[in-house]
């Protein structure tokens, strides 16, 4: 979860309250494991986790077997947990402290995973400049697989504000280098028993215009 404001309070609440005491705590990321796990059977063998701190997602990434794992936070304090978590399997990883709205580079990956960081960015030119690196950092044919707070979920989150989504809300902020190919809602607990509503969306990297101009072929053919 990341924004450039907040990097000092995501510290703060890492060094000061336990990792499954946290709202967006998750024993087992099983919606985000479905997700990915449909993308390496299309073929990806890289994956990014955007905003992923402290959360047990790497534990399972690191189970597949993959090429190249990622995990990219604002927080240095949330990769320490996962990292001390690991212990020598942190080896594995590339640890990335850095705030996705702001980074020019971050490699390249096949797999975009981002559960819950999107939705901090509430200025526009911070969601621009993420779409950008998404863009950049993903190859053609690649996937994001993006989760934020529905459309009637939270307006908060550990006290910051957030911006909410439909999955055609978040394609239009993507651009046109990505096309929604699939999404599901999910009623998250929190450890304290709150209910949160998430949208997931998997988008597919493509080059961009492309899908309008595919929709221009259907038009004149038809």
């Amino acid at each position: 979860m990341e924004t450039a404001s907040s990097s000092n309070a995501w510290d703060w609440i890492y060094a000061t309250r336990a990792l499954d005491a946290v709202g967006w705590f998750e024993p087992d990321p099983v919606t985000s494991r479905e997700l990915i796990g449909a993308a390496i059977a299309r073929g990806g063998r890289t994956i990014i986790d955007v905003g992923g701190g402290g959360s047990r997602l790497v534990d399972h990434l690191i189970d597949e077997e993959l090429d190249g794992i990622a995990v990219l936070d604002v927080s240095e304090a949330g990769l320490a947990v996962a990292r001390h978590r690991l212990g020598s399997r942190s080896e594995q990883v590339t640890w990335i402290v850095g705030d996705a709205a702001e980074l020019d580079e971050v490699g390249r990956f096949e797999i975009w995973h981002d559960r819950a960081a999107f939705h901090f960015l509430l200025e526009e030119p911070a969601r621009r400049h993420y779409a950008q690196l998404a863009e950049q950092t993903i190859p053609v044919g690649g996937v994001a697989i993006i989760a934020t707070f529905a459309e009637h979920g939270p307006e908060r989150c550990s006290g910051m504000p957030v911006r909410r989504y439909e999955p055609g809300d978040l394609e239009r902020e993507l651009g046109t280098g990505f096309r929604l190919v699939g999404s599901r809602r999910y009623l998250h607990h929190t450890p304290a028993g709150v209910p949160q509503m998430f949208q997931y969306s998997t988008f597919e990297r493509i080059e961009p215009g492309a899908e309008r101009a595919r929709e221009e072929e259907i038009d004149g053919d038809a």
